[in-house]
């Protein structure tokens, strides 16, 4: 099964939970607000995770606490 992820960043707080669990699929912007840098998606959430980081993934969407990481099973767009 694939994961798609995307976070939606208006309801992020900056806090770097998401890059600390899973630096290799979330980095943070200038301002501090995360989104998914996996393969080049620029957070539009298109590109499946491969399964070697789901663990990865799942840490870092538990320990979000705004939950602004939205996850899927088909791609966002």
């Amino acid at each position: 099964m694939n994961s798609f992820a995307s976070v939606n960043q208006e309801s992020c707080i900056a806090c770097g939970a998401c890059n600390s669990a899973a630096p290799d699929i979330f980095d943070l912007d200038y301002n501090g607000i995360a989104g998914v840098i996996y393969e080049g998606d620029k957070n539009r959430g298109i590109t499946a995770i491969e399964p070697e980081l789901l663990e990865e993934l799942q840490e870092a969407f538990v320990s979000c606490p705004t939950h602004c990481i939205q996850l899927a099973a088909v791609p966002f767009a």
